[in-house]
């Protein structure tokens, strides 16, 4: 059992962080690397020093971002949380937003997802169970891939922080990257009803939700992805990336204090289970 589990309960929790964010950008909250060993790899997780309950940092694209949104070992890290213990997660991005009425450097609590295929960048189905193995079945969602209860969370943390949080929740358009999006895909995405649209996110939550960890993500936007706009230069998405994470910052930290397990929703559906 692991040494974050009390009573087959899962006590940890953990926050998944893109690239406005390094070691030194989380101010005073002293974090150890940890290594943790999956049968899909290595991955390092970053556990805070000192407080209660266990809670974990992990850095989607390595530390000096080091890997691409499509050379991110997404099942490794999905499996290092559940080892760890994980029993809540959140899960954050910085987006384009798609619609003019939204706003730029507001945290917006993510209500669901909308992706053009189950699939990981490397085109493989986006699951944990790419091959026949032990305990493998199909995710039935009860409850959505975003935990009620942790978005529930999310905004109180905030609220008792004075952070303004976005009135109604979004919907996030997943694109599998490396390269920026055409205005004719913006508006596709923008038509099909998303929101906010960028090139993670999607596979860890829906990774997590097969591992039985709830999960809920809050984005930023950081630039505006209408169909009519004007790319930025490199120079003006640096600086929005800056600002994004200053809006990011408080409200990560007072999960990984603050923050609490819920009980998963969701179920994993394996057909042993009916035959009798």
């Amino acid at each position: 059992m692991s040494a974050a589990t009390t009573n087959g309960r899962r006590q940890a929790v953990a926050v998944i962080l893109g690239s406005a964010f390094g070691v030194e950008t989380l101010g005073e909250l002293e974090l150890e690397p940890v290594e943790v060993a999956t049968r899909h790899g290595p991955a390092v997780l970053h556990r805070t020093v000192g407080g209660g309950r266990p809670a974990y940092v992990l850095f989607r694209h390595g530390l000096r971002h080091r890997w691409l949104p499509n050379q991110i070992p997404y099942r490794a890290h999905a499996a290092a949380l559940a080892e760890v213990g994980c029993g809540a997660l959140l899960v954050t991005s910085s987006v384009g937003v798609l619609h003019p009425e939204l706003p730029l450097n507001v945290p917006l609590v993510v209500g669901d997802l909308l992706t053009m295929d189950n699939r990981l960048p490397d085109g493989s189905a986006c699951t944990m169970f790419p091959a026949v193995a032990a305990g493998h079945g199909h995710l039935v969602l009860s409850e959505g891939l975003l935990s009620p209860a942790l978005r529930a969370q999310v905004r109180r943390l905030a609220a008792g922080l004075g952070i303004e949080v976005w009135r109604r929740e979004v919907v996030f358009g997943y694109v599998s990257g490396p390269r920026s999006k055409t205005r004719a895909e913006n508006r596709m995405w923008a038509a099909l009803g998303a929101d906010v649209n960028s090139m993670t996110l999607a596979p860890e939550v829906i990774l997590a939700n097969e591992l039985e960890i709830p999960t809920a993500a809050f984005v930023i936007g950081h630039k505006y992805s209408l169909p009519t706009g004007d790319a930025p230069d490199r120079r003006g998405v640096d600086r929005s990336l800056v600002e994004s994470r200053g809006a990011q910052r408080d409200l990560v930290l007072a999960f990984l204090r603050g923050g609490e397990p819920v009980a998963f929703g969701n179920h994993l559906y394996r057909y042993r289970e009916s035959v009798r």
